[in-house]
């Protein structure tokens, strides 16, 4: 299989590659029905595959010196509908049935995605090329009203400097 270097990408493509590095976060959890309240660091590594097309991101969240969830993630840009995808797996196990889809807004990629369960949001904003922040937001089936999940700031590190992935 061939791959396509990066300059032949598009530029939605290309817009991907903000996501790739290694980074490490200090996030916010907020109290939910999944979880307890409360700081958590998170460490993330994410690389571009198939020439850029896709970008693979693993990420694992530490509460207490004790992993607490974990996801793995593939960004993509569906050409055909114009819309940056994102499907995610985790450690809470839940199947999605269809990936978050979403836009671009300046610096700022925001995503949605639904389910049996209600509508999560997912914003990531970039401050410059070495930090970003996220914050995700659910919405739970039959209520008019968003609840924050986590927000975080993440700062790119050397990909050695995370272990164990």
């Amino acid at each position: 299989m061939n791959a396509s270097p990066f300059s032949s990408l598009s530029a939605d493509h290309q817009r991907l590659q903000a996501l790739v590095g290694a980074w490490r976060g200090e996030e916010e959890v907020a109290d939910t029905q999944w979880a307890d309240g409360g700081a958590a660091t998170s460490e993330v590594l994410a690389e571009a595959e198939f020439g850029g097309q896709f970008v693979v991101q693993r990420y694992r969240q530490r509460r207490d010196g004790t992993i607490s969830f974990g996801s793995h993630t593939v960004f993509g840009f569906d050409q055909q509908n114009s819309v940056v995808t994102m499907h995610q797996f985790d450690s809470m196990g839940f199947v999605p049935m269809s990936p978050a889809t979403g836009t671009w807004n300046g610096s700022e990629l925001n995503l949605e995605r639904s389910s049996p369960r209600g509508f999560a949001r997912v914003t990531y904003i970039f401050d410059d090329p070495d930090t970003y922040r996220m914050r995700l937001h659910f919405k739970p089936a039959g209520s008019d009203g968003w609840q924050a999940m986590v927000s975080g700031v993440y700062r790119r590190v050397s990909p050695s400097s995370i272990n164990g992935f």
